[in-house]
């Protein structure tokens, strides 16, 4: 790692823009991150100085912005996807007939198939669970989602949290926002691309989730969850009601500070603080445990059956594979450190985990010793920092030792959420008459003229086009005609037409350490004896 790296990784510790904090000078400790004089009279709040006023409150993103934004880790881990570039291709074709006129970009598939899951993009959004974020946004991801193509998840917890939910004797009977959540995909869905998974933690195994969602809301695939690369200690969100974390804590959700204490209550109305953390538990799996679970899974009627994992040691990540053998999971899905769309703690984002390409190196290494052995092998899903195709095309292509990827997709959480917010917010200005100038003015004052996707998706849907939200629309125009497009044209200009072609000879590593974790060649080591062939 550069000295540059070094100061990256170091200098943020003391002043985070997660947490809201910052030092009093830029050339900090190389060390500590600190300010190398800290002066009694600093009014700066930094990392150490929040921590003395609100404790606990500086592990996480900034609390008042709960629901209303996602966060992400700041460190440089010093490898991802940037590490890597695509091979350009001259000659030849794959995929599609060899002629100029017929090897054009737009005849390339972007098209895969996940556990089954047949997808226009090789993409999967989510998981949304209980946040706000998730829940103020539903309809344009959901909506977007269909409209797309792909599959969305709906994350942990889901019912748990729902105010409305009808519990009896421990199992959840009805849960209005779940049904909303589902409801809202289906009314768009075309029955084909894509589908809504119904992700699932200890606490929804507790309540029933997976049978209600199976039984009575006639979801297809249940995903156990046992972490993600944001955390490894189960699913967290924000209260600020104190009847709701009551009942939160009667459910049997881990409520802290104790909502039932009367000095924490009277805290709570003097504003001392203003929020409850909701905490999940973690699954402790065993192997005899998950088979039987997805056996009586399948047995309930789930016709998919797929796991969500964090990224957990490596080996973690060779039991998780073993283990997803066994179980016949459709699809896995392992999820790089560094990400997430709720209320992650900030160190644990930052310094906890595998990061995405180490990740998958791993797991691909698990993939191939369980080939040789004969044995199955799930679909494959990355997930970590995925917002644009150059990484998709890259975490497929390095997968396919030949025989096809065994990446066949990615799972995005934040960026989607990005497009969508982002949508939505324009719009609200522009219904006020308050769109940025400079905006108006290069791309139009109302939403019909600055999506610029709104006359093809009236065309496709007729009258129905008015019932498809404009955050829908960002979402759409943000997957198809963004990343749907560049990833066609990625795919064209490596002269492979279809995105199961894709493969490691694809790519070159541009540094030392990308290429010794991947055994990916760095440029001038590629084909060499393809050179001597050509010349000889």
């Amino acid at each position: 790692m550069s000295g540059r790296e070094v100061l990256q990784n170091s200098s943020y510790l003391d002043g985070k823009s997660t947490t809201g904090t910052m030092t009093r000078v830029r050339d900090t400790s190389s060390i500590s991150g600190m300010c190398p004089i800290c002066l009694y009279d600093c009014p700066v709040i930094c990392q150490i100085a929040l921590s003395a006023f609100r404790g606990r409150e500086a592990i996480y993103p900034i609390p008042k912005y709960f629901g209303y934004s996602t966060a992400g880790a700041l460190k440089d881990f010093g490898l991802d996807w940037s590490h890597f570039n695509i091979q350009a291709s001259l000659r030849g074709a794959e995929g599609v007939e060899p002629d100029p006129d017929k090897a054009i970009f737009p005849a390339a598939s972007t098209e895969t198939v996940v556990g089954g899951i047949p997808l226009k993009l090789p993409i999967l959004i989510g998981a949304y669970g209980s946040t706000d974020v998730a829940r103020l946004n539903w309809e344009g991801l959901a909506i977007g989602a269909a409209i797309s193509g792909i599959g969305i998840i709906v994350g942990e917890n889901v019912c748990g949290v729902d105010p409305e939910a009808q519990i009896t004797n421990g199992k959840v009977t009805y849960s209005k926002e779940l049904e909303r959540r589902v409801k809202s995909f289906r009314e768009f869905w075309d029955g084909k691309y894509g589908d809504i998974i119904v992700q699932t933690n200890v606490e929804d195994q507790r309540l029933g989730v997976d049978v209600y969602a199976i039984s009575k809301l006639e979801v297809n695939c249940i995903e156990r969850k046992w972490g993600q690369g944001a955390k490894a200690i189960g699913g967290e969100i924000r209260v600020r009601d104190l009847q709701r974390a009551i009942q939160l804590k009667k459910r049997g959700y881990i409520v802290i500070p104790d909502p039932e204490d009367p000095n924490v209550q009277e805290a709570f109305k003097q504003g001392v603080f203003d929020s409850f953390e909701r905490h999940s538990r973690v699954g402790m799996p065993t192997e005899k445990s998950v088979i039987e679970d997805v056996e009586w899974l399948r047995s309930q009627g789930a016709k998919k059956v797929s796991l969500k994992t964090g990224a957990y040691r490596p080996a973690d990540v060779a039991f998780t594979m073993k283990i997803a053998s066994e179980a016949k999971f459709d699809y896995v899905t392992f999820d790089g450190a560094g990400g997430g769309t709720g209320m992650s703690p900030v160190p644990m984002m930052d310094e906890m985990g595998i990061p995405t390409v180490y990740l998958e190196a791993i797991v691909l290494k698990c993939a191939q010793i369980l080939k040789r052995k004969g044995k199955y092998v799930p679909d494959i899903v990355m997930a970590g920092g995925f917002i644009e195709e150059t990484q998709i095309y890259k975490a497929i292509a390095l997968s396919n030792f030949g025989d096809g990827p065994i990446v066949k997709a990615v799972v995005m959480g934040r960026s989607p959420l990005t497009a969508v917010m982002k949508a939505k917010y324009f719009v609200e200005l522009a219904e006020k008459g308050k769109l940025p100038p400079k905006f108006a003015q290069e791309y139009g004052e109302t939403p019909e003229k600055f999506f610029r996707c709104t006359s093809e998706l009236k065309a496709k849907f007729g009258e129905k086009f008015k019932n498809i939200p404009w955050s829908a629309v960002g979402l759409y125009s943000y997957l198809q005609d963004r990343i749907g497009v560049s990833l066609q044209q990625l795919l064209a200009g490596s002269r492979k037409f279809k995105l199961n072609l894709i493969n490691r000879n694809d790519l070159m590593a541009l540094t030392e350490r990308a290429s010794k974790v991947t055994g990916i060649p760095m440029p001038h080591e590629c084909e060499l004896d393809a050179i001597e062939q050509i010349l000889n």
